[in-house]
């Protein structure tokens, strides 16, 4: 099949180079502002500039650029070809994959939200039941391909949700996506899930699973919680980026440039601090950068005006950094599914796709990535398939040329009746059970009307069905102890 082929390219390359090298002046003379004592001793003992009075650290040119090119080459090793995890909304390839576009992207479900706006359009707070009702529908719907944890239980405490979270993921759910993790103590005990999961702790390291992430604190600033999860990922052997989520008009500049420099000195700098930390670290880089709304000064991540954005950073990092990723994509600021959810989402899922994103997430959420919504993730998954159809493109063959059906028909005839059309058009055709194309006169006698509403009948029919473990009697044991022995540990601290 001829598939869609061909990148949007948003910047030049010039505006490329002149991005990068404001990221690299901004941590040379502004540099990053980083509580963890440790992190700033690696760092000056790799050469960068540390001044402990006032906790900053400027990194010389040359320095970055030297951790620039081992992240290039690593992604060119052999031994890393098929070396990947599904982390936060994305899965990560951490070698490189010369495609223009991905026909085979990925989705993720995931967020850890707090909220669900449930099918009876009731928003209220998340509970385990919401949570196994969630994996329900991500095992449920084909195009959803990942999933870290749609909403987290908020009967459980605060500081044992994410190990809680995490083992209730693994045991219905084999479509393993990032999860949270927000103590270094979180780490130990979810490391050990996922060696259950897996099977031993060589293959873990092989395929990675159950990883989270560290963030910075735009602008420019790096706490000492978010340093030490960091560091110790990488010192437990599992790859890691530095996330940074700088916001255009309060954390970053108001402008698309300037956003995408802060953002991208931030992530720099975990680079350099990666690899002063082990040499052989597998690490990338990443950006989720947005635009505050004025109106409401919250963190805007689903207008048009981030498209471009975000597709200019996709743009860099496979033609100045030579590695692939996916995006936050999927996202609206509407609270509830309709019209401008479905936009927002569209415009949010298709741009970054075709400037050559890898994946996008995480998908079934409303009110700016804040709450859930199972109706919303069954809208997400029918438009990723949509997206996959049209990436699909079509064929031109002897027999798509159809041309002995033409002549069979010929002047004023139907193809409806043709043989070919009976073995043809379900291949070629457009086949949505939530979409209409139907008259008037029948649209007003339906019982349903409305996409939003067949979604939310088939949202209803995936949570009747009873949700069955994916992990053997013996492995669910092992994770329940392991659970417990973290939260007596835990709640004694």
């Amino acid at each position: 099949m001829a598939k869609l082929s061909g990148r949007i390219r948003v910047l030049t390359d010039e505006e490329i180079q002149r991005v990068h090298d404001a990221a690299l002046d901004i941590l040379d003379t502004v540099g990053m502002k980083i509580y963890h004592q440790e992190a700033r001793e690696i760092l000056k003992e790799s050469g960068c500039r540390v001044d402990d009075a006032s906790l900053m650290v400027t990194f010389p040119p040359d320095i970055v650029e030297t951790a620039v090119r081992w992240m290039r080459s690593d992604f060119l090793k052999p031994e890393r070809i098929g070396l990947k995890q599904g982390i936060r909304y994305q899965e990560i390839h951490y070698y490189q994959r010369d495609t223009e576009l991905f026909h085979d992207f990925t989705c993720n479900a995931g967020g850890f939200c707090t909220f669900i706006y449930d099918p009876d359009r009731k928003r209220r707070r998340a509970t385990l039941a919401d949570l196994h009702n969630s994996l329900k529908l991500v095992n449920a719907l084909d195009d959803i391909t990942h999933s870290g944890l749609p909403v987290s239980d908020q009967g459980i405490p605060h500081a044992l949700r994410p190990i809680r979270m995490a083992a209730e993921l693994v045991k219905y759910t084999t479509k393993l996506g990032g999860i949270e993790a927000w103590t270094v103590d979180d780490i130990r005990y979810i490391e050990e899930i996922a060696v259950v999961v897996r099977g031993d702790r060589e293959r873990l390291r092989k395929e990675p699973c159950l990883v989270g992430y560290a963030e910075s604190r735009s602008p420019l600033a790096l706490d000492d919680n978010m340093a030490a999860l960091f560091i110790e990922y990488i010192r437990r052997g599992f790859p890691q980026s530095l996330d940074v989520m700088p916001c255009a008009g309060t954390t970053a500049p108001a402008s698309a440039a300037g956003t995408l420099a802060v953002g991208l000195a931030e992530t720099l700098s975990g680079l350099v601090l990666g690899y002063a930390v082990d040499e052989n670290a597998v690490l990338s880089i990443d950006f989720n950068g947005g635009y505050a709304d004025m109106s409401s000064m919250l963190f805007s991540i689903a207008g048009p005006d981030r498209q471009a954005l975000m597709g200019g950073w996709v743009q860099m990092l496979r033609e100045r950094y030579g590695i692939t990723a996916g995006v936050h994509g999927g996202k609206t600021h509407a609270c509830e599914p309709g019209f401008q959810a479905g936009m927002e989402k569209m415009q949010s899922v298709m741009f970054p796709l075709l400037c050559g994103a890898s994946g996008i997430g995480t998908v079934g959420q409303v009110e700016n990535f804040m709450t859930f919504s199972p109706v919303q993730l069954v809208l997400d998954a029918e438009l990723v398939r949509s997206v996959r159809r049209m990436f699909a493109g079509f064929e031109v063959t002897d027999e798509t040329l159809a041309l002995d059906a033409v002549r069979r028909v010929g002047p004023e005839g139907t193809f409806a009746s043709d043989p070919s059309t009976v073995g043809m058009f379900r291949r070629e055709f457009w086949l949505s059970p939530l979409t209409e194309c139907i008259n008037w006169d029948t649209y007003s006698k339906k019982a349903l009307r409305g996409m939003e509403n067949l979604a939310e009948e088939k949202a209803r029919e995936i949570l009747s069905r009873p949700l069955e473990p994916v992990l053997d009697d013996h492995q669910i044991t092992e994770i329940d102890r392991i659970v417990a022995h973290a939260e007596k540990h835990l709640m004694d601290i």
